[in-house]
């Protein structure tokens, strides 16, 4: 078991030590749940009531909140102490699950694949014709990668995921299970005879960069013709759609359920509230949010915020719920 004294903790973070306290600290837990051998911590003055029946030994606590720690506990006191303690718990990340040997006896992997050194390929993992993978890279039990897709050193694939046929993947990704990479995008056109659809084919493939990462079950469908595109940094939760021939800049954020319709451009450092929904076609610029549950159906100016359905700036859209409860009553 991980265990850290707080002279320990506080290197990692780097904050001012009140209190004291002789209990070593083995882990992390939320306030309510924490016993006298966890830490936790309190970013907001709403949380600071919960602390006197907390049995947490010790706290990471925003500088401006006004409390003690009390007899035989310990606050460390920070400017941020979400980021203080996101730093603190990289301390007790558990290691991963073990690989016996780096190439799975059971891994199928074509003889024209180049695999970087240090990467390793677990059980029932397939590896297809000019599949390049760069150097530490870890591909879980059972992850399908087809054939002419490059993945970048140090990026990690969970199993279950199937990244399709001439996917480019960045450095120092992560992937989570049954993550779908390349799939067909969803594209039909009524039949002539007017009896049924026909599919369009997609013929072009996906381009992740650097440091993304995608939760599970979420889907990023290939291009119709060129790329669908997902910038640097951009950090995708479970169950989330990206459909055909969307470009994401750097650094965006889609929380989970919300989705992409085809052929939407996000700037640089937008954020998709969980369940948001956007239409085809539609750019939303560099910084704008878009709240949990909106639906999308025309531009957002850069630095917006927008919320509702269909959605508005949230100012008026809150202007306008306060006026409909007025009515209601």
């Amino acid at each position: 078991m991980i265990s850290f004294s707080i002279e320990d903790i506080n290197a990692f973070i780097n904050g001012e030590v009140v209190g004291s306290t002789t209990n070593k600290i083995t882990g992390l837990e939320q306030i309510q749940k924490a016993n006298e051998n966890q830490a936790t911590f309190i970013g907001n003055r709403k949380f600071a009531g919960l602390w006197k029946d907390s049995k947490a030994s010790l706290a990471i606590v925003n500088d401006n909140i006004d409390i003690e720690p009390g007899e035989n506990r310990v606050f460390i006191k920070v400017k941020n102490a979400d980021l203080a303690m996101a730093n603190l718990l990289e301390s007790f990340v558990p290691k991963p699950p073990h690989f016996e040997t780096d190439i799975h006896p059971s891994a199928i992997i074509d003889p024209s694949a180049q695999i970087g050194k240090g990467s390793r390929v677990g059980a029932g993992s397939y590896i297809g014709k000019d599949v390049v993978l760069g150097e530490n890279v870890t591909i879980y039990p059972n992850v399908t990668i087809l054939d002419e897709t490059t993945i970048g050193d140090q990026t990690v694939i969970w199993s279950g995921t199937v990244i399709r046929e001439r996917s480019v993947i960045g450095s120092h990704c992560i992937f989570h299970n049954n993550v779908s990479i390349g799939a067909d995008g969803f594209g039909y056109r009524p039949s002539d005879d007017g009896r049924g659809l026909v599919k369009i084919p997609h013929i072009g493939n996906v381009v992740i960069g650097n440091a993304v990462e995608i939760g599970a079950n979420s889907c990023v469908d290939r291009g119709k013709f060129s790329s669908t595109i997902l910038g640097d940094g951009c950090k995708i939760d479970n169950l989330v759609q990206i459909a055909h021939n969307c470009v994401l800049g750097r650094s965006c954020i889609m929380a989970g359920s919300s989705g992409l319709a085809g052929s939407v451009t996000l700037g640089d450092g937008v954020v998709i509230g969980g369940s948001a929904s956007i239409k085809d076609h539609t750019t939303i610029h560099s910084g704008a949010t878009v709240g949990a549950g909106s639906g999308v159906m025309g531009d957002v100016a850069a630095g917006k915020t927008v919320l509702g359905y269909p959605a508005v700036d949230s100012r008026e859209m809150l202007k306008q719920w306060v006026a409909l409860r007025k009515l209601a009553r």
